[in-house]
């Protein structure tokens, strides 16, 4: 099926990103939307400072295999040496990193990271302008993904200032820090990508195919970021509209071929397959225990 050609009338279609999501946004899962027409993969968000210090924390935070690219590790700080030496680390295992200045958690918040950052533009063009100096290869990028501000002036002026300092693209989610379900603010990503000349990516309550071409036609970005929609339907950019068979099947493959906790595997599969399974299949499936135990029921219900 060829519905990414057929939904856009007119123009290129845009470039399809997997967001940065905590715990879920793994190599197995990396892997399994490359198959469905995603460009992009983001890591899920990882503390600057514990990455550098903690063997640990490199080893259970990024996990990367040979045909995982192109890839953007997203870190969370304020400090930009920090980042920098962070990029520098990552610089020959991935594509680009990226700062995360959206994240509305108090958790995140309250160490000065994530959306707390958007106040403070200065900062955030020179951490921009220091990892840049670390890596100069113009081909890894040095990337922020930000939330809309409640004024529209201030969000330009912050992506200006990204941009002056050497910016690669800016993601922009179309939401204020405070708000969680509300519609996004189309106006407002479609502003930003006008007063800005670097790419735009809009992130925000995409569920499916047709949704993103629209906001794409809308406001012009160059590229669209999904997150739940993804993990409710890791094929919705290759115009499914639920998640199909093959799909979970190429998923229980590539969690065994990279390891993937069985728990994680386990909440994966129930966002998958929660729109396809009647109330007694959900209630059953939500009670196993076990990747052994799961891999039966499915195997059972796909080909008994």
């Amino acid at each position: 099926m060829e519905p990414r050609i057929e939904l856009l009338e007119n123009g290129p279609t845009p470039k399809f990103y997997l967001a940065p999501m905590v715990r879920y946004s793994k190599v197995a899962f990396r892997q399994l939307v490359r198959l469905y027409d995603i460009d992009v993969c983001y890591t899920p968000m990882i503390y600057a400072k514990n990455f550098i210090e903690s063997e640990k924390c490199r080893t259970s935070e990024l996990s990367v295999c040979e045909d995982d690219s192109p890839l953007i590790v997203q870190f969370a700080t304020d400090d930009p040496f920090i980042l920098a030496e962070a990029a520098e680390m990552v610089c020959k295992c991935a594509n680009g990193v990226d700062l995360n200045c959206g994240c509305p958690k108090q958790d995140v918040r309250s160490k000065g990271f994530g959306s707390a950052l958007l106040n403070k533009p200065e900062l955030l063009a020179d951490m921009v302008r220091q990892t840049r100096a670390r890596i100069p290869d113009p081909e890894f990028s040095v990337s922020l993904k930000i939330r809309v501000n409640q004024s529209i002036e201030r969000t330009i002026d912050l992506c200006r200032k990204a941009e002056a300092a050497g910016v690669t693209h800016l993601t922009v989610h179309g939401r204020t820090p405070s708000q969680r379900a509300e519609p996004i603010d189309v106006e407002a990503i479609r502003i930003v990508k006008d007063s800005v000349n670097v790419p735009v990516i809009a992130n925000g309550g995409i569920t499916t195919l047709e949704e993103a071409l629209i906001l794409a036609k809308q406001t012009g970005v160059d590229g669209i970021m999904a997150a739940n929609g993804l993990l409710d339907n890791p094929a919705l950019f290759s115009g499914y509209e639920c998640t199909p068979k093959k799909c979970v099947e190429d998923f229980m493959r590539l969690s065994r071929e990279h390891g993937l906790d069985w728990l994680l595997y386990h909440q994966h599969l129930q966002y998958m397959l929660r729109p396809v399974f009647s109330a007694q299949q959900r209630r059953v499936f939500n009670e196993l225990n076990g990747r052994l135990a799961i891999d039966q029921y499915l195997n059972a219900l796909f080909h008994g």
